[in-house]
This record gives C-alpha cells, structure tokens and sequence, in this order.
C-alpha cells in the first residue's frame, strides 16, 4: 500500500500558510526555514498531482484543491490534538488545555478575573475561551468544542448528562442612539408601539451551526439587522442603525454621557443563565475553574 503523503506536519504547514498569509510568515511561526516550509508543499503538490497555492499579489492563496485538504485536514489536527490532551488528562488527571464558551451577555471583567487568580496558582494550563449566542453554546458543549459554558441561557437541554448552576445574568437595557433620526418622536409620541415597528432591530446571530437557531429581547417586529458579536451591536446601535438590548455593564458610559437612551418600553423577564459542564468530564482543571467561577457568584 502506497504511503498516504498527506501526514500531520504538512498538513500544520498549510494552516499556518493560510493563516499567515505568505510562506515566510508560516516559516517564522513554525520556527522553520522558508525553503523547508516551500519544499514541503512543492513535494504534496508531485505526491498527489495537483496545485495547492497560486499567487494573489504578495499573498499565497488556496486552489480549490487547497482549500479543500485544509477544511478536512483541519478537522483532523483538532481530533489529534484532543486525543493528546485526552492521553494527557488520563495520565495526570490535569488536562493541558479547557476550552470555555462564554455568552456573550456576561460580565468579562469578572470572568477573566477568575481566569487570571487560576493561572496564578496553575500557570501551564492552557486556555480557549470563545464566545458563545443562545443556542450556539449548548451545540459546543454537546459536540465537544467547549468543555464549560459560561452563562449560556436555559432551559438547559435534557438527557444530554449536563450539569448546571444558575448564575447572575446582567441587567439588559432596550436602548437607542441619541443621534437616531427617530429618536426624538420616539420619546414624545404616545404611539410607542407604532413607532417601534418601523426601527431596525439590531441582532447576534446564534453562534449555532446545526442546530435550530433562536433569537431573545426585543421583538421580531421590523427590519433585522445582524451583526456576529457583541462589540458589533453596540457600535451599530451607537452608529443609529438601530436598536436593541445591550447589557447595561457593557454600555454604562454611553448611559451617563447620552450616547445611548433607554427606550420608553416595558423589559420582558428573561431567561435564567447557567454554569454548564458534562458530567463526565472528570478534569481536575475544569473543576478548579469552575468552583472559583461559582465561588465568585456567591460573594456577589
């Protein structure tokens, strides 16, 4: 059988090229020479018979061919590097690294306070922290890519072995623009609810790939305007592209110079927020994590 030529190392040698955007930039991230990192690809490229990079002015750019080694082999660089940090955890009980999903409504100075008091006493654990829209963060917990959720929204899902804390969720705020066109007529016309339907509603996409997508605050009434992250609604709400609701510890500022003004309308109650890992995740790291995060929630 004739020897795959497509191993790890290669495939590490695309993803760092595609990232960095040139050979030279690969070769510095890789501590390699730039011939090393030119001869591995041109050598892939006689092996399997096609073209994987073509010239993009100054950039090497994915061939069709090329993007499509890297999505899969992507996938197969994360596989391998959990099945190391799996060995790893088996052996000493402490994984390596914790992958965390945080809602993107919580609190970051809090949490990455907490973060920073377990890296003192444990400095060679490893971090990925993402952050995570409404159902997006139960689909990662369930698929593996998160070992922790922080503040993800309920219910929690059934019958999928999680355990979950409550934890506080941040007072939201339905505000506009002062600069909003509307905003004055908004304020003065007895008509709110009229009004309301003709202003954009400013809105996270779900972070939830296969699963059924779900949106929480305002109303659906009116024109959607979607953004992917927090810091993208508030500067679009603050652009006067819209409305929408904002955790009132991220927009206080704004508040108290009238960059942002409440508006005129009645806040539904909503969901409760949860601390959320699997059961089965036996990790001492993960446990250490989350007690301090719970620990914290207490002493508010």
């Amino acid at each position: 059988m004739a020897r795959n030529p497509i191993s790890i190392e290669v495939l590490e040698t695309l993803d760092a090229i595609e990232r960095r955007g040139s050979f030279a930039k690969a070769a510095e991230e890789l501590n390699k020479a730039t011939s090393a990192v030119s001869y591995a690809v041109q050598k892939l490229e006689e092996q399997l018979d096609i073209s994987l990079f073509q010239r993009l002015g100054r950039r090497s750019v994915l061939t069709p061919a090329g993007r499509l080694i890297l999505a899969e082999g992507r996938e197969i660089l994360q596989t391998t590097r959990r099945l190391a940090d799996k060995a790893k955890e088996v052996a000493t009980g402490w994984e390596p690294r914790i992958s965390i999903g945080i809602e993107s409504l919580q609190s970051y100075p809090d949490f990455f306070q907490v973060i920073n008091d377990f890296l003192l006493e444990f400095p060679t654990v490893e971090f990925d922290v993402s952050e995570c829209v409404l159902n997006g963060g139960w689909e990662a917990l369930e698929q593996g890519r998160v070992d922790l959720l922080v503040g993800s929204p309920g219910p929690v899902p059934a019958l999928k072995g999680y355990r979950s804390v409550v934890i506080t969720r941040g007072e939201l705020v339905p505000v506009i623009a002062a600069k909003h066109p509307l905003v004055n007529r908004l304020q003065d016309t007895p008509n709110t609810d009229n009004l309301m339907a003709q202003l954009r509603r400013i809105v996270i996409h779900d972070t939830s790939f296969s699963g059924i997508t779900r949106s929480e605050g305002l109303s659906s009434d009116g024109q959607m305007f979607y953004v992917q992250n927090m810091d993208q609604k508030i500067q679009a709400i603050l652009a006067g592209i819209g409305i929408g609701n904002l955790p009132k510890h991220r927009i206080q500022d704004y508040l108290d110079n009238g960059a942002l003004l409440p508006l005129p309308i009645q806040q539904k109650n909503g969901a409760e927020s949860f601390l959320a890992w699997k059961i089965n995740n036996k990790g001492k790291g993960l446990k250490a994590v989350t007690d301090r995060l719970i620990a914290q929630q207490s002493g508010k």
